[in-house]
């Protein structure tokens, strides 16, 4: 149980905070409540994965569609957040700093089998999580070299600039966001700006920060395409209300 405990303690506090909090009393040292912070922010984000993107799945199953998802954005975010939990796994950072990823890919599989079913049936849906569950094993087990866990990090800004493009263009061709979950898509919105700071402080990591600031940036244009989308759809009730 102590050993349990003092693992415990580590998830918010580095070895050199404690010491400075618990045996030098220094409540008010300027880098460990930087640290504190980041790892405390780190924590709720993990927290609060839980949740991010399960109002995006149960409209799916309640309207037993997928129309407006676009598979290969859903398969490409899919592939970076993959990418990046592999990559800060194998590096050994903070768990606070990437554990969120784990949560997020769960979900995000979910979601891209949902839409591999309900557009291609169940055969093709199982096939695809097979796959995907192989390559996961894969990597965990350690048989991908570091080298191409690094690259594959680094192609996680084009790629999540794709997938997010991909998804605003079909959102604009539709003149609407579909089955898209506006709660999803402001925790996405949120979570990437916080784990901007977090990478900074807890990582150091170019790539990871470079990551999460073009993270921000796209998820902030599906954010501004539903809240468009959602104006638009309100302007023309009342008009046709006016009408009538």
């Amino acid at each position: 149980m102590a050993s349990v405990l003092q693992d415990l303690k580590h998830l918010l506090f580095t070895k050199a905070c404690l010491k400075e909090y618990t045996e030098n009393f220094n409540f008010l040292h300027a880098e460990c409540f930087k640290i504190t912070l980041s790892k405390a922010l780190g924590l709720a984000i993990i927290a609060g994965s839980f949740m991010v993107k399960i109002p995006q799945i149960m409209k799916i199953l309640k309207s037993g569609s997928a129309k407006g998802i676009n598979i290969i954005s859903v398969l490409l975010e899919l592939l970076a957040i993959s990418s990046m939990a592999s990559y800060s796994y194998i590096s050994q950072f903070p768990f606070s700093s990437w554990g969120d990823a784990i949560f997020l890919g769960l979900q995000t599989v979910t979601i891209a089998f949902l839409v591999v079913y309900y557009s291609n049936g169940m055969t093709k849906a199982t096939a695809f999580l097979s796959a995907y569950t192989a390559v996961v094993a894969a990597i965990v087990s350690g048989y991908v070299p570091l080298t191409v866990l690094w690259f594959a990090q680094a192609m996680n800004i084009p790629v999540i600039v794709t997938s997010r493009l991909i998804q605003a263009y079909t959102n604009y061709s539709n003149g609407s966001t579909g089955q898209l979950s506006a709660v999803t898509a402001f925790l996405l919105l949120f979570g990437a700006v916080a784990r901007i700071f977090t990478s900074i402080q807890e990582t150091g990591d170019a790539i990871m920060i470079a990551m999460f600031t073009v993270s921000t940036l796209m998820n902030g244009i599906i954010v501004a395409q539903l809240l468009y989308y959602w104006n638009a759809a309100e302007k023309k009730v009342k008009i046709s209300k006016k009408k009538k």
